[in-house]
């Protein structure tokens, strides 16, 4: 604001005196200063005070003193110096360039010494509009001392039509002087190859006024104006670098290639410059001299070019290289395949020198970025014989573009068997990685074509080095791979597919990876299976939702995670609509599926699948009913607030008619018990209790069992696991009440209930129910169970047994089992009723098949591994079969041999060869394969 107000008050100051040397050191710091503000109004005031000056001084032509001329080179200074010339607003630079004409209109004659340094500096300055405006008032000063006009058109065909005259070239040598003279001329020939357009277009009108001849005034400026040149090339601005190039290939253009001996010299002089940037220049004025020289020329003087180039392209400065790629693009397209010879072997030795190895490396790279096409052949060859060079065919194919496609004949099996070389090593991963930058550098499809035929080839191969190679090349390259591969997809998996017949582990993996990265996960099957569910007929709706649940089953939590919306929304909508049972179980089984794998991802559907299983849960269909009553255990899970749904459920359970939908409904509301856990509110819990004891008196003797074991399941999941709220009192009055109570005189069926309650009782809540309180309670009613005459009541027992050894073993070792249960499980194993003996295996199958429930003593063990034996001559098919599943999980026998080893050391004779026997007949087979997980749990509907 202080210097807007000091210009504002000169300009409003009326002058009644001359410019003089006092009023212009008050004066002039203030102008400059307002120069170099960032204020377009603050500049526009000072170029005003700047005319203004001027035409006070135009009154006092007549007296040329020394103040009027220093005056005026100081305005002149600031005219050029403080970049009004250059300010970006047209009113400053107009003004400031009429007052530089102004200046040299008056002083042309008498102030040469002082207006030509400056102008001979904008000519080179960085900003052009200086340099154009410092054209403009040179013009004006040479146009004065020539006696010419500069008004006059200068358009012609030729660049080179010179209207200057002798007389003018001799008026402006006799007030120059020579050397002065060929520096401004220097300056403005290099202006002619400016690369802005109107800075070209000035110079060139100048030049064609003020020089009489062009050639022969070139000849004599050449000293001066190489050195400009060099000086130019060497300059950190990249505008002026190209200015020299440009005037360098012009120069030879207009002088013949006559001048090449004096040219050259001077450029081998300035690669070997300290100086970066000189060197990078070189390397562009070379190009540029090339481009304006015969080939003929160029090979008379290669013996130079040549290693002047070699050496530019191992410079360790990369702009350097990249500017002498450029060179050697001119160079090879003068001499052709020569340029090649002469430098690209050198280039490739140098790979070997530590010290050069990375300059050369990008030398390479810089000249294929410009000449693949050309280069890429000579290379190829060289690079793919043994031992093949990865690392250079990598870091060149990146900068290769489609030429690269034309040799992948020859560079795919060179990979391939450099690859299969390295297999197992540490140099592996490296060379891998090098195979994978070539493969990934095609971007066209013809070569992923070839990439692909070729690769897949070779996985058919005798040698499985290579196969593995191919198959590791191929996984990098479809993991990464941004290409469009779709039209290969079937070509790939039925190769892929194949190769999982390979003996080889490592093809397997690598051919799943490449499975999984062509696929890209499920996303590339979901909208097919989904289409299927939504429009396909009712068989195609229930197989496209069975291979949905399988292609469930088989993903990742994660990897579904991004398609949950996609899968649920159509599983939904079709459970609604009327279809046959069959579609509707496969829906409900996938949706199940998904909820145990994704969970809470699911929690935006949580309305509508709610309202879905309850509603199926009252379907006609049974098998449709118990996948509902699975689903809804699993959601119950994902729900935050579940006192509503224990609500609807209980409602429903009242009012449902039919007993088999309410059986169905009973299971659900076991599952959804098991699940909720602590969530429950007591409130609703003593709802639940209330109404399934009120039901304990219905005549169905089947829904009578089920009660039992769905009150007795939630009273200890949810009191005796999670300190339900019943007193110590209260819950010993409800388990000697229902569960242990005295069984004597008891309907059997009732008794049947109670033992189907304990063993889930003891399932559920081992360690409560194992406590010192009721262990021994337990332990005699479990035994009473398993002893009795009904053979249901027996099974229920022996189950209870096969729970409560589990938990003991899991809990106290092996030493903690009760004599009596293994003496029960004997007797068991030899009684006389089939279903006796199967469930007795079953159970004994189930203890052990858990690699972390510590194994049986084989003192312990020795008698029913001698039942067992027996049992597998068995009459009964079944009993015979699950007596070899059973011995396989006793022994251990997927774990190794050492079990069987130890009950052989202490079996007699006579077991151990049925033993043996057994062993070789179906042991080991049945050892091999993996063990099965069928739910041992027979209260749980079906």
């Amino acid at each position: 604001m202080e210097t807007q107000h000091c210009l504002q008050t000169l300009l409003d100051t009326k002058f009644v005196h001359f410019i003089d040397a006092p009023s212009l050191a008050l004066i002039m710091p203030i102008v400059q200063r307002a120069f170099q503000d960032r204020s377009t109004d603050t500049r526009k005031m000072a170029a005003q005070i700047i005319g203004n000056m001027y035409s006070l001084t135009d009154q006092k032509v007549g007296n040329h003193t020394d103040v009027n001329i220093a005056v005026l080179f100081y305005i002149l200074n600031i005219v050029t110096n403080v970049c009004a010339l250059a300010d970006e607003n047209e009113y400053v630079r107009d003004t400031a360039l009429r007052a530089g004409q102004r200046i040299i209109s008056m002083y042309a004659e008498t102030a040469i010494a002082l207006l030509l340094p400056e102008l001979e500096q904008g000519l080179f300055d960085d900003l052009w509009r200086i340099r154009f405006s410092s054209v403009q008032l040179l013009g004006d000063l040479l146009f004065h001392i020539s006696g010419v006009t500069g008004k006059m058109t200068t358009e012609t065909a030729s660049e080179d039509d010179n209207f200057g005259t002798a007389q003018s070239t001799k008026a402006i040598i006799g007030a120059l002087g020579a050397e002065r003279r060929n520096r401004v001329l220097s300056g403005l020939y290099m202006g002619r190859s400016d690369i802005q357009l109107v800075v070209r277009q000035a110079s060139l009108h100048v030049w064609k006024i003020v020089v009489s001849n062009t050639p022969r005034t070139l000849r004599e400026i050449l000293p001066t104006l190489f050195t400009l040149l060099l000086g130019f090339l060497a300059s950190t601005c990249p505008d002026k670098r190209t200015i020299a190039a440009r005037t360098l290939g012009d120069l030879v253009k207009k002088l013949g290639e006559k001048i090449l001996p004096e040219i050259i010299p001077i450029l081998e002089e300035g690669l070997r410059s300290d100086k970066s940037d000189e060197r990078q220049g070189v390397c562009i004025g070379l190009s540029e001299i090339m481009k304006s020289t015969s080939k003929d020329a160029v090979l008379v003087f290669s013996e130079s070019l040549v290693p002047t180039v070699r050496k530019a392209l191992c410079d360790p400065l990369e702009e350097v290289r990249e500017a002498a790629a450029k060179t050697f693009e001119q160079l090879h397209t003068t001499i052709g395949h020569q340029a090649l010879d002469d430098i690209l072997p050198t280039l490739l030795k140098q790979l070997e020198d530590e010290e050069t190895s990375e300059f050369a490396l990008d030398g390479l790279k810089q000249v294929m970025a410009v000449k693949s096409r050309s280069v890429l052949p000579y290379l190829v060859p060289k690079l793919t014989a043994p031992p093949v060079n990865t690392r250079v065919l990598a870091f060149l194919s990146a900068v290769a573009g489609d030429a690269l496609t034309r040799h992948l004949g020859v560079i795919l099996p060179a990979l391939l068997s450099s690859l299969k070389d390295k297999l197992g090593s540490e140099e592996c991963l490296q060379e891998l990685s090098n195979c994978q930058t070539v493969v990934l550098s095609v971007e066209d499809e013809v070569g992923q074509r070839i990439i692909i035929e070729d690769l897949l080839e070779a996985t058919r191969g005798a040698d499985a080095g290579l196969r593995q190679a191919s198959v590791t090349i191929l996984n990098g390259y479809f993991s990464r791979t941004r290409l469009d591969y779709s039209a290969h997809t079937r070509r790939l998996l039925s190769g892929l597919m194949r190769l999982m017949n390979d003996p080889n582990p490592e093809v397997l993996n690598q051919s799943w990876d490449t499975i999984n990265s062509i696929t890209k996960g499920v996303t590339c099957i979901l909208p097919v299976l989904r289409e299927g569910v939504l429009t396909g007929s009712p068989e195609q709706k229930e197989e496209a939702a069975r291979a949905l649940g399988g292609v469930i089953k088989l993903t990742s939590a994660e990897a579904l995670r991004p398609s949950v919306v996609n899968i649920t929304g159509p599983l939904i909508r079709i459970l609604g609509d009327r279809f046959a049972w069959t579609v509707k179980t496969a829906l409900l089984e996938t949706l199940t599926l998904l909820l145990a794998k994704v969970g809470i991802a699911l929690k935006p559907f949580l309305p509508q699948l709610q309202t879905t299983f309850l509603k199926a849960l009252q379907d006609s269909s049974r098998a449709v009913r118990l996948r509902a009553a699975e689903s809804l255990g699993q959601l119950v899970s994902i729900h935050t607030k579940v006192d509503p749904l224990f609500t609807e459920q209980l409602l429903a359970i009242r009012n449902a008619e039919d007993s088999g939908v309410r059986e169905t409904m009973l299971q659900a509301l076991r599952f959804v018990i098991q699940g909720a856990g602590a969530k429950v509110d007591p409130t609703i819990r003593k709802n639940i209790t209330t109404t399934l004891l009120g039901m304990l008196g219905h005549d169905e003797v089947q829904l009578l069992f089920y009660l039992f074991i769905y009150i007795y399941i939630y009273i200890y999941i949810q009191g005796l696991k999670l300190t339900f709220s019943l007193t110590k009192e209260e819950l010993k009055n409800v388990l000697q009440q229902h569960v242990l109570a005295d069984v004597s005189g008891v309907d059997w069926m009732v008794r049947h209930g109670r033992s189907l309650t304990l063993a889930i009782a003891v399932k559920s809540a081992p360690d409560q129910l194992c406590s010192e309180e009721y262990s021994s309670t337990v332990l005699e009613a479990v035994l009473s169970s398993a002893t009795a005459d009904r053979i249901p009541i027996a099974c229920s027992g022996i189950r209870a047994m096969g729970y409560l050894m589990r938990h003991q073993l899991r809990t106290g070792g092996p030493e903690s089992i009760s004599p009596r249960i293994i003496t029960q499980f004997l007797k068991c194993l030899q009684n006389q009723s089939s279903d006796i003996r199967l469930v007795t295996e079953r159970m004994l199958w189930w203890v052990c098949k858990e690699a972390e429930t510590p194994a049986l003593e084989p003192s312990l063990v020795k008698p029913v591994i001698k039942a067992l034996l027996d049992n597998t001559k068995d009459k009964n098919t079944s009993v015979r079969a699950q007596s070899e599943h059973t011995l396989v999980s006793l022994l251990r026998l997927r774990q190794g041999e050492d079990g069987m080893q130890s009950i052989n050391a202490i079996l007699d004779t006579a077991s151990n060869e049925l033993l043996s026997e057994c062993y070789r007949r179906s042991l080991k087979k049945i050892s091999s394969l993996p063990d099965s997980n069928e739910e041992i749990d027979d209260t749980i509907l079906t």
